[in-house]
């Protein structure tokens, strides 16, 4: 259950303001590059307007619209759940995890980094060292290989609506009766 949640507070992270937040990063043991660089240019980035600032963000958005059209995602997350018990929670968590799986599958195909079973040695690829992060005692030169943690995920083809001049922040449209 604890990489959902870090799944999901990664994505709203680098969704709302483009880089993980301190939290997500020490739970990752991640440090960031050049963090006395990164302070001057954050700066100039909050002085921007923010249509200009979103345009990066756009296919995060739509995304997470697609999520919200299909599966109703960010009404799920946005909602306390705090007052609903375990089995309730998961009774909806089934339902919404069959439908963000499906919209998911239709928008973006995804491939395993390393198609392996997890728990059996595995080598790195060669090559790009951003497909594959260590972890466990590391040493200074990162060996060829070890235990298979987790594949990881790549997208290989994306496959999104375009946007044809709506807005790109508007993830999910309020919804107005008429009676």
């Amino acid at each position: 259950m604890n990489r959902i949640v870090l799944a999901v507070r990664s994505f709203f992270s680098l969704l709302f303001s483009g880089t993980l937040s301190d939290g997500v990063l020490e739970a990752l043991h991640l440090t960031r590059r050049g963090a006395a660089a990164a302070k001057p240019a954050a700066a100039s980035k909050a002085a921007a307007p923010v249509a200009a600032s979103l345009r990066i963000s756009d296919g995060a958005l739509q995304l997470l619209a697609v999520l919200q059209r299909d599966a109703r995602l960010v009404d799920f997350l946005m909602e306390d759940i705090a007052g609903y018990s375990d089995d309730q929670v998961g009774a909806a968590v089934r339902e919404l995890h069959d439908q963000c799986r499906d919209s998911l599958r239709r928008t973006v195909t995804l491939e395993p980094v390393i198609d392996g079973v997890e728990g059996t040695f595995a080598k790195a690829p060669v090559g790009d060292s951003s497909v594959v992060k260590f972890i466990g005692n590391v040493p200074a030169k990162p060996p060829a290989g070890g235990t298979l943690r987790h594949k990881g995920w790549k997208a290989v083809k994306i496959d999104l609506p375009a946007l044809a001049g709506k807005d790109a922040t508007v993830v999910a449209p309020a919804e107005i009766e008429i009676e």
